[in-house]
């Protein structure tokens, strides 16, 4: 539906002016971040720049980074390791999750053969029970 669209972080929902007065930088360092591919706007038919929520939320962080110092290649490098980190430890936390899960099936898995084996003992010593002779 249309509307799901709204929720998409990823829809390229803003102008180049929306975006430059919603991040309060003028729209030329906008076009600069495109120019050096640091964010890469989608483009209407008639070919204007078209910013998501999340390119808006990098550019915010490019801004901060640059205004703290950082030129804007390496604020974008910080950026992306940043990205890596968090799928890592992403990546991590679901491996972790999966360990988990493994041992407790494996738990429950040698519980019932512990119990099955105690079963199985408890049947045979009956048997040997009804196989003696009565005295």
């Amino acid at each position: 539906m249309a509307l799901d669209r709204l929720d998409d972080p990823d829809h390229p929902t803003y102008g180049m002016g929306q975006a430059a007065d919603l991040l309060d930088v003028p729209p030329a360092f906008l076009r600069s971040l495109d120019t050096a591919g640091l964010v890469s706007p989608a483009r209407s038919v008639g070919g204007h720049r078209r910013y998501s929520r999340r390119q808006l939320d990098r550019v915010a962080a490019l801004r901060l980074l640059a205004d703290g110092g950082h030129t804007l290649a390496s604020a974008s490098e910080i950026l992306d390791l940043r990205s890596s980190l968090d799928a890592a430890r992403t990546e991590r936390d679901d491996a972790r999750t999966e360990r988990d899960d493994a041992r407790r099936e494996r738990d429950v898995a040698v519980r019932e053969r512990d119990t099955a084996r105690e079963e199985r003992d408890e049947a045979r010593e009956a048997r040997r029970e009804a196989d003696r002779p009565d005295p």
